[in-house]
């Protein structure tokens, strides 16, 4: 018995959770600007400490909507991930914009 089924396309692989946009200036990826989780876009208000390990370097950034986070960015693969998060606490206002 013959079967005409076409196999399933591949999927597609998923879209990243994390996307960081940078500053370069004479050194290429130099500070981060934008952060972009799960779709939604947030402005980098204040890189508020910035260190380095071989191979990679860390950033703690305070976001406009009072979050921080601290990005690593891995030299090699071009690769972010979040290695901390704290919320802001309640009762805290949101960073003004600038």
């Amino acid at each position: 018995m013959d079967d005409d089924r076409t196999p399933p396309e591949p999927e597609s692989p998923p879209a990243p959770l994390l996307r960081v946009e940078c500053y370069a200036g004479y050194k290429a990826e130099q500070r981060p600007t934008r952060v972009f989780l799960h779709d939604k876009e947030f402005e980098v208000t204040e890189v508020e400490d910035r260190w380095y390990s071989p191979g990679f370097t860390f950033f703690r950034v305070l976001l406009a909507n009072g979050e921080r986070y601290v990005l690593r960015h891995q030299e090699a693969q071009d690769r972010w991930t979040i290695e901390a998060f704290r919320r802001p606490s309640k009762g805290s206002p949101e960073v003004p914009p600038r």
